[in-house]
């Protein structure tokens, strides 16, 4: 749900506001008029309360407009559509070509859905609840597949075999050192910090299993929606199933956010930072197109 806009937020949105001007294009005209009476104001004060008087009055009567709060609303959903829009594909083009491709179908899936939806005869409320639902789930799944990478990259620096051998190596040295001596701590503590990277490998192979079942379980459960809406049309049925899967995949979300210090570099965090973006409550044509590679031309013998 978008947060709601409170009164102050019309408030400094009818301040900020350019008038259009004929010939003059659009300019802030509240703003000039402000200026114009501190100037006014220095040779007779009175001109600075005249000057706030009429400010005030037309800041009210413009952010007390039902038109002009529509148009904030409209204008503040535009740009959340635009961020998450932006987020998607910064998100997609840090992703391996295999993930983009894993990517590319579960979206190809989801509008294979939308399609299906609107031949069913729902309303376009209902329709853009459907799609609302289809792109937080493919929010979720451009993010396990962020932090699977980044996992894999983490696995791929360190060599297990080696880490143990050096691990087992010390624990030698440091039961051949004299007790206390600044040689047995300097080993203790380089002792534990190998143990620590130990331990965290291992938690990080743990959460790569939990994100790659997560990932098989977003792709069946979408490719299942897309059968069952093939099969029945219905439209209760694929609002029922898209409401169970949102709400179990919102436990998976949120297991992410406490483990995102596990999952990657800042600049991935900074990308996906947060639980998921807030959609707008319009209706998309489809869900946030992401680029194809170009088709590779076959030379001809």
């Amino acid at each position: 749900m978008a947060a709601k806009l409170s009164y102050w937020d019309y408030v400094k949105a009818a301040f900020h506001r350019a008038i259009p001007v004929p010939l003059l294009g659009a300019m802030p005209v509240n703003k000039m008029a402000l200026g114009v009476f501190g100037v006014l104001g220095i040779a007779n004060p009175g001109f600075w309360f005249l000057g706030a008087a009429a400010e005030v009055a037309y800041l009210g009567f413009v952010s007390s407009s039902a038109r002009f709060q529509k148009l904030v609303q409209g204008e503040r959903l535009a740009e959340r559509a635009s961020s998450h829009d932006d987020q998607v594909k910064r998100a997609f083009q840090r992703l391996t070509p295999p993930s983009q491709a894993r990517y590319r179908d579960l979206v190809d899936e989801c509008r294979q859905i939308l399609g299906l939806a609107v031949s069913d005869g729902g309303s376009e409320v209902l329709q853009g609840w459907r799609t609302g639902n289809l792109n937080e789930l493919l929010w979720l799944f451009m993010r396990l597949l962020t932090s699977r990478e980044q996992i894999l990259s983490t696995q791929s620096r360190v060599d297990r075999t080696r880490l143990d051998e050096a691990i087992s190596e010390l624990r030698q040295r440091v039961e051949a050192a004299e007790a206390a001596s600044p040689l047995a701590r300097s080993l203790q503590a380089t002792l534990s910090i190998q143990e620590k990277r130990r331990e965290n490998l291992e938690t990080a192979s743990a959460n790569l299993a939990v994100i790659d079942a997560e990932l098989e379980r977003i792709e069946k459960q979408v490719r299942l929606i897309r059968e069952e809406s093939a099969v029945s049309g219905g439209p209760e049925m694929l609002s029922a199933r898209l409401d169970a899967v949102s709400s179990t995949l919102t436990e998976t979300s949120r297991w992410m956010d406490e483990h995102s210090d596990l999952f990657g570099s800042e600049d991935t965090s900074e990308v996906l930072s947060g639980s998921l973006p807030t959609l707008p409550s319009t209706p998309l044509e489809e869900p946030p197109p992401v680029p194809r590679p170009p088709r590779k031309r076959q030379v001809e013998r």
